[in-house]
């Protein structure tokens, strides 16, 4: 048993989930008017570990996947308990919302519908590559980035709305990338994923396309309430541009590549989720350094 729940804990892929995945809320908590830094940090884990991790681990149980997976290169086997412990752990998380405001529970309960729809065979919007995009593109995009508004004590206003749709778009530009390697067990199971429809070429052109206006989108609205970190982000955001671009445009599609993609998809993430937390920590005096707050 004590193997299983180890198991288990390693399908909830947390280190996937803090480095990669919480780079929306993170620019959520720095586009807020304000800082309840307490909720703010445990919402944080209540987003990323009960509703992340629990449908990650969700979508695990269904997906059955023996080849690498994204934070996963061998994932071990699931058992019948898992599927009500992930169902558990995003209901319990929904339930914690409620303690914000009806904003915050009404996003939260569409983003685990979203990842109920994402993986359940019922509906196995996973198996579309359209439907796909919306699920993941709402779920941990536009909606990762309310929730950590929202659990800061923000107040909505328009540069909102571009940095929200801008950040689904950054999200999803490598979404199709991980496909690449997965398409023999997408096949096996009936998915036609975005890599499966289109090839590696569409995942190449996606990629250019998503990254860049989703780029401008989070610019534009970062621009609108912190001028300064803007800039920089747009110039550091187009720096990973291109070194993305550059590695991507040599993808043959061949399973040696995938540890090099890991990596690759790691360092832009990490980069951005470093990128917002210093720049929350100085705005909201998470550091004391004056000179650093005069910054925004």
């Amino acid at each position: 048993m004590l193997k299983e729940i180890k198991h288990f804990l390693l399908h909830l892929r947390l280190h996937y989930q803090f480095f990669i995945l919480s780079g929306g809320y993170l620019l959520g908590g720095l586009l807020a008017d304000a800082m309840n830094t307490t909720q703010f940090w445990l919402q944080f884990l209540n987003v990323h570990v009960l509703l992340f991790g629990g449908a990650t681990a969700y979508n695990s149980y269904w997906d059955k996947d023996e080849g690498p997976i994204g934070g996963l290169k061998h994932p071990p086997r699931m058992t019948q308990w898992m599927h009500p412990a992930s169902l558990l752990m995003m209901a319990a998380g929904w339930t914690w919302s409620l303690q914000i405001d009806w904003h915050y529970f009404f996003i939260y309960g569409v983003s685990l519908l979203l990842f109920w729809l994402y993986s359940t065979p019922h509906a196995r919007w996973k198996g579309d590559p359209l439907l796909s995009l919306v699920a993941i593109g709402f779920s941990t995009g536009t909606n990762s980035v309310l929730l950590g508004f929202w659990a800061a004590g923000g107040l909505f206003s328009v540069p909102i709305l571009f940095a929200i749709v801008g950040a689904a778009l950054i999200l999803l530009s490598m979404y199709p990338v991980s496909q690449i390697y997965q398409y023999e067990e997408d096949q096996r199971r009936g998915d036609i994923t975005f890599f499966g429809r289109y090839g590696l070429m569409g995942v190449k052109k996606f990629f250019t396309f998503s990254f860049t206006f989703g780029l401008i989108l989070v610019s534009a609205g970062l621009f609108g309430i912190y001028p300064y970190p803007a800039i920089l982000f747009f110039i550091l955001g187009l720096c990973s541009f291109f070194i993305l671009k550059g590695f991507i445009s040599k993808l043959k599609g061949l399973k040696k590549e995938y540890k090099n993609v890991m990596k690759i998809k790691f360092f832009a993430s990490l980069s951005f989720v470093l990128f917002l937390l210093i720049s929350c920590s100085i705005r909201y005096e998470w550091i004391g350094s004056t000179m650093l707050t005069s910054y925004f």
